[in-house]
């Protein structure tokens, strides 16, 4: 049985009107981009668009040239509202958002729940948003024809991420996305300091020095380091602002950084 799970934050996250939705999304992707090698793997915040999404629109740009050879997106972020152990895949067989269905990659997905510490839940998936507001973005650069490999991180550890991360990894047709913004409720300054600590380790790929109060998402964070690392990866910085850059007010802000993997 085929089974679609609905967008969850559309209207709150993002706008829930498509064509509202594609022109923010179009408009975030306009930005222009250097020559790089194709990213095998984006960081990527996760944040209300009006907050973050200039800022996740620097990574996606990267990707356009990319539409029509990606045809696998391993989408991995931490759960926010449900506690589990390991990590968990959706019952569904797709995933909707205004723009349209992505399916997910069933094989994949049969392949990853043979590891010990994957296991099949709805209910993290059902109101999570760090996967959800990804998707338009994707929908965006890569058009039709790639499927989705959704999981959600809960109780687990790095070395678990980068063993479902190597299952999945692929070649030129599959790319990974890990959903994470940075550091949370500081003041402008404070912020700018802790991403920039941040933001110094991830490019160091040195997974070691991110710590729960820097990123949200730092065990998928983590666990795509040690993948990179041991791979002989690099990952650069493409962009590191907070809600105070993106949003205009410097009390209490959230950080959010982009990056490319390659």
């Amino acid at each position: 049985m085929s089974s679609v799970r609905r967008p969850a934050v559309a209207g709150m996250f993002y706008p829930a009107d498509p064509g509202q939705l594609r022109q923010a999304v179009r408009g975030y992707l306009r930005r222009p981009a250097p020559p790089l090698d194709a990213p095998k793997a984006l960081i990527v915040p996760h944040a209300g668009y009006v907050y973050s999404g200039p800022v996740a629109g620097t990574a996606y740009a990267r990707l356009v040239a990319a539409a029509g050879r990606i045809e696998r997106v391993i989408l991995v972020g931490p759960a926010h509202r449900v506690p589990f152990r390991g990590l968990a895949l959706p019952p569904a067989t797709a995933f909707a958002t205004p723009l349209g269905t992505v399916p997910l990659d069933r094989q994949m997905v049969e392949r990853l729940r043979a590891l010990p510490q994957v296991h099949v839940d709805a209910l993290p998936h059902a109101m999570e948003h760090s996967l959800e507001v990804q998707l338009p973005f994707l929908q965006e650069a890569l058009g039709e024809g790639f499927a989705l490999v959704p999981l959600l991180v809960g109780d687990a550890d790095a070395a678990q991420v980068c063993e479902v991360l190597d299952t999945a990894w692929g070649g030129a047709e599959t790319v990974v996305v890990v959903s994470s913004d940075l550091s949370h409720y500081h003041d402008y300054a404070t912020a700018r300091r802790l991403d920039l600590e941040t933001s110094q380790a991830i490019e160091a790929l040195q997974p070691e020095r991110l710590a729960p109060d820097r990123a949200c998402g730092f065990l998928p964070v983590q666990g795509l380091l040690l993948t990179a690392r041991r791979r002989g990866m690099r990952a650069l910085n493409v962009d590191l602002r907070n809600s105070g850059d993106t949003a205009g007010s410097r009390d209490q802000v959230v950080g959010y950084g982009a990056y490319v993997l390659c």
